[in-house]
């Protein structure tokens, strides 16, 4: 036969407390309001030390002692004891006692305040008293009072030995009907919840159920219909003398469960028992409740997490109940979550649950409970890395594999290969470095936590979005951009050539020959860097990625407004640019010039025009001829100077030196006729203006 004894056996906390308080007072002249609790052994130990036990305040005489009972009672009972001079003991379970307080505030308010439980347990008797007999008690799903809480605001608490498969039914029904608010308080308590997930368990997984207790003890009773709507074989028994071990000899799994007025030891009786008529094979659960017996203290481990029940609270923190635990353990101040701990603020939550870490299993015991939250988050946060979270830690140190590093408890280890994309070989530079990292791998085992990750990972990802990004953006780019566009875009950089322009997030070159119509020796002559311009779309080319345009296509050129600011027979001022042996090309203005032919120089003879003429120099000259059309403009420095008196005639060379001897003359030239009257000889243009590829072509030829 295989046994199993539900871990949450024996007294809970408040009846322990009653129980030892009523076995270790003193006797004389003390009573007991009501029984003190729902068991025949305990309450027939309790008597036999000559406590009286009596149902009424009225029995009780002045001045006597009188203890309160786990179960509580009502506001009245105090004011009565105080009156006659009754000192009053209490053993008041804390669960009772909060519930005590939530019912006495809400009893301020307009809220209809509903109690399920039994309306006769005396744990009901004594919160209806908290709000002046005025709560509606309700114990079953299908009670018609339900239907009565259609048009009010209500207040749900609970009996802390009530079943909570009904409190949770109760609560949806409520919630079905009432058309206004619905506060819940779950105040069932810890210990009860626990016995009846256990015996629901056990029941499903048994052949047989045992279900231990008085006849009188309501939480028993909740424990039997648990049971007994799961298993098909339950027995319930006050004691061990009450139990037949013949009745399961014939079954191969029984649980056992008892209630919280049951005893251990009247446990441990039933299965001494059952060892000395059964085949008894027992499970672990069993052997650590029978220590449980012997000892009254669970084996804690460290690192467990376990509910605890508040107690009581002091300046130096919170004492808590644990399971099996006879003694309260105290929580210190600083392991407590919270922003500032205060005494009261806790002493306000006697009876709530928390829960709590074992951090020392050794005498004395060591809780806390915000290492809880703070590996919870690192916990959440694994969870997070290992589903591909990225991660940042400080690189601590190195070894011959790789940079080493921690976050939490958990270490941190980053092989060579995975620093970057490439060879790495001075680890040491990385020691008190930001590492960005994503989990490879994440051992976690009792002796060693560590996350072994990548850096290199996430920069490849980074590289592989920016080139898809990229491409994105380029193909967009081109299949919205043609030859003849005007485009805006703004000057990122300049070289010796051009300048880089960003068009949407592109880069074009605009080359300097394309930035003026003149000509620049420096890009930033037109452009300047960080500002935006307008250009035109020369070139495109999407196989090379390269795109050219030009800042000077659509800027009007120097000769489209020259006849808007020129006329023939306008005196001009310019400077002289270039020197022929025909004439000077003289600069007007920024890409116009005009042509002084070597006739227009002067009214004299000139062989060559830098006879009178240097490059660089300013003249003021006529305009004779202007073709805007054509680009050109005739000038005349000579039409501006004063007619001579004497034309001065240069002798002959061979008439000079006196000689006979007879020599090759070159044919003269026709001569034209002049306006004033003069004949010219020149033949190398005459006054026809020069063209800008005439002016190439002649520097060609020179």
């Amino acid at each position: 036969m295989l046994v199993t004894v539900a871990k949450h056996s024996g007294f809970c906390r408040g009846v322990q407390f009653a129980v030892d308080t009523a076995l270790g007072i003193s006797p004389e002249n003390t009573y007991i309001l009501g029984e003190l609790i729902h068991n025949p052994v305990v309450t027939e130990e309790v008597a036999k030390r000559g406590i009286v036990t009596v149902e009424s305040v009225s029995e009780v005489p002045d001045g006597a002692t009188l203890i309160l009972r786990s179960h509580g009672v009502g506001a009245a009972i105090y004011g009565e004891c105080e009156k006659r001079g009754i000192r009053v003991v209490d053993c008041t379970c804390a669960f009772v006692r909060r519930i005590q307080k939530i019912v006495k505030e809400l009893a301020l308010t307009d809220k209809t305040i509903v109690i399920t439980g039994r309306s006769t347990h005396p744990e009901v008797i004594g919160l209806n008293g908290w709000c002046g007999e005025r709560a509606v008690v309700i114990d079953s799903p299908d009670s018609p009072l339900i239907s009565e809480l259609a048009d009010k605001n209500v207040a749900i608490v609970s009996q802390t030995t009530f079943s909570e498969e009904k409190f949770d039914k109760i609560i949806k029904n409520i919630e079905k009907v009432c058309k206004k608010t619905v506060e819940i308080f779950k105040t069932i308590c810890y210990t009860t919840k626990e016995r009846q997930r256990e015996a629901a368990m056990l029941s499903e997984q048994c052949d047989a159920m045992i279900v231990l207790g008085g006849e009188n003890s309501s939480n028993t009773e909740k424990l039997y219909e648990i049971c007994a709507a799961r298993c098909r074989n339950v027995f319930r028994i006050a004691g061990a003398d009450g139990f037949e071990p013949q009745k399961i000899k014939n079954f191969k799994n029984v649980g056992i469960v008892s209630g919280a007025s049951t005893p251990l030891a009247q446990t441990q009786e039933v299965l001494f028992k059952m060892d000395n008529n059964t085949e008894v094979k027992a499970t672990n659960e069993m052997e650590e409740v029978v220590a449980q017996m012997d000892n009254g203290q669970s084996k804690l481990k460290k690192g467990q997490l376990v509910t605890a029940i508040i107690s009581s609270a002091n300046d130096e923190g919170v004492a808590v109940l644990l399971p099996f635990f006879k003694k309260e353990i105290l929580l210190e101040k600083d392991e407590i979550e919270c922003e500032e701990y205060k005494a009261e603020d806790y002493a306000a939550k006697v009876g709530e649950e928390i829960e709590v870490m074992v951090v020392s299993a050794a005498n004395p015991v060591k809780l806390s409970q915000k290492i809880i939250s703070q590996i919870k988050e690192e916990e959440s946060k694994i969870a997070a890395i290992e589903a591909g979270e990225e991660f940042d830690v400080v690189c601590s140190g190195f070894n011959k594999g790789g940079l080493t590093a921690s976050m939490g408890t958990y270490s941190v280890f980053v092989p060579a290969k995975e620093i970057r994309m490439g060879y790495v070989k001075e680890l040491d530079k990385y020691v008190g470095k930001k590492l960005r990292l994503k989990a490879l791998e994440i051992k976690k085992s009792d002796r060693k936590k560590e996350i072994i990750a990548s850096q290199r990972v996430i920069l490849e990802e980074e590289r592989a979005a920016r080139d898809a990004a990229k491409a994105e953006k380029e193909a967009e780019f081109f299949a919205n951009i043609h030859v003849g566009d005007v485009v805006e875009g703004k000057v990122e950089r300049v070289t010796n050539f051009g300048a880089f322009v960003s068009v949407n997030g592109f880069d074009c070159l605009a080359h300097i020959s394309d930035l003026s119509w003149s000509g620049v020796k420096n890009v930033t002559d037109v452009l300047e860097i960080g500002k935006k311009y307008e250009f035109k779309v020369l070139k495109i080319d999407e196989e090379n990625k390269k795109v050219s345009i030009g800042y000077k296509q659509l800027q009007p050129q120097p000769w489209d407004l020259v006849a808007d600011k020129y006329a023939e027979g306008d005196v001009v001022h310019g400077k002289v640019v270039r020197i022929v042996p025909f004439g000077a090309f003289v600069e007007i203005e920024n890409g116009v010039d005009g042509l002084v032919h070597v006739s227009q120089i002067s009214h004299e003879w000139l062989e060559n025009p830098t006879s009178v003429l240097n490059i660089g120099e300013e003249i003021d000259a006529k305009i004779l001829v202007l073709d805007p059309a054509n680009k050109k403009m005739t000038l005349s420095i000579k039409a501006l100077l004063p007619e001579p008196e004497v034309t001065k005639v240069r002798p002959r060379r061979d008439e000079d030196k006196g000689g006979d001897k007879p020599r090759n003359k070159k044919p003269r030239q026709p001569r034209e006729s002049r306006e004033d009257g003069g004949f010219r000889e020149w033949t190398e243009g005459g006054v026809g203006g020069a063209s800008i590829a005439e002016m190439l072509q002649n520097k060609n030829d020179n």
